[in-house]
């Protein structure tokens, strides 16, 4: 049934179409994911060019096709230019928006992951250009955000056999907790030990811990304060940027088990 429709929503993937135009990708809040064409947007000079660009929120009316709709007005209401300009900051938001595209459901309101996404792309856009350390940190965080909006976050903060809390330990040399990618959640190594059906993935250290139960606030603003206790000496800046590359790849590694999806940005993350 043809008719028109309004919508908002944030362009996630482009592809080319016909001679001009754009096939793009959009989550919307009123409908969920979309595609639309934007006709002549291939074209020089175009004002649909700039408006079916990745990562630009536009206010669209729609026309319903048979087969597919087609945008017939945009008007941008909110970019983020300075994604563009950085390449950690670009590949940080293409993999969130590589999550996003395989959690949206299509024809359902996505009012609460739209507003999620947006709100960690405005967050990457404000860092500071070229500090891969804060967009990695920032990107762990925003995976754990849209995880725990899908229901399938890590647990991180007890055992996922004996229940008890577990809290990083910096006063025991080699302290270490295990953490199983099937399970979801961190395991206590002597428990993990005594079950043969328990797969420790990883051993996590108190820093790898500490950063990881930080990942469900709502900013990272307190982990600041945290790793502040203790001494700068121990806990260098080239340490931390190790652990949040090595939280990355865990996340990586739990996304293609818990989502069967295989992230084709992260490419760009580990140049």
């Amino acid at each position: 049934m043809s008719g028109t429709y309004k919508a908002t929503g944030i362009n996630l993937k482009a592809m080319p179409i016909g001679e001009n135009d754009r096939l793009v990708t959009i989550l919307t809040r009123e409908h969920g994911l979309i595609r639309a064409i934007a006709p002549g947007a291939r074209k020089s000079k175009s004002s649909m060019g700039g408006r079916s660009a990745l990562f630009i929120v536009n206010d669209l009316l729609i026309f319903k096709g048979r087969s597919i709709d087609k945008i017939t007005q945009a008007e941008t209401t909110l970019t983020y230019g300075k994604l563009s300009g950085d390449l950690g900051k670009l590949a940080a938001s293409q993999y969130l928006a590589e999550i996003v595209l395989a959690q949206a459901l299509k024809d359902h309101p996505q009012e609460d992951l739209y507003q999620l996404l947006l709100l960690h792309l405005g967050r990457l856009n404000g860092l500071d250009q070229g500090d891969n350390t804060a967009s990695i940190a920032h990107l762990c965080q925003g995976i754990f955000h849209l995880l725990a909006l899908g229901g399938i976050a890590p647990q991180v903060y007890s055992c996922c056999i004996t229940r008890q809390a577990i809290e990083p330990n910096f006063t025991t040399l080699n302290w270490q907790i295990g953490f199983s990618i099937e399970s979801g959640s961190t395991v206590e190594l002597e428990v993990a030990a005594q079950d043969p059906s328990m797969m420790v993935n990883y051993r996590l250290t108190a820093l790898d811990l500490l950063l990881f139960q930080h990942l469900s606030d709502p900013s990272l603003d307190k982990l600041d304060l945290e790793i502040d206790k203790f001494p700068l000496e121990t806990i260098s800046d080239v340490e931390i940027a190790r652990v949040w590359r090595r939280i990355e790849r865990i996340l990586r590694q739990y996304i293609h088990y818990h989502l069967n999806l295989q992230i084709r940005s992260a490419a760009l993350i580990d140049l």
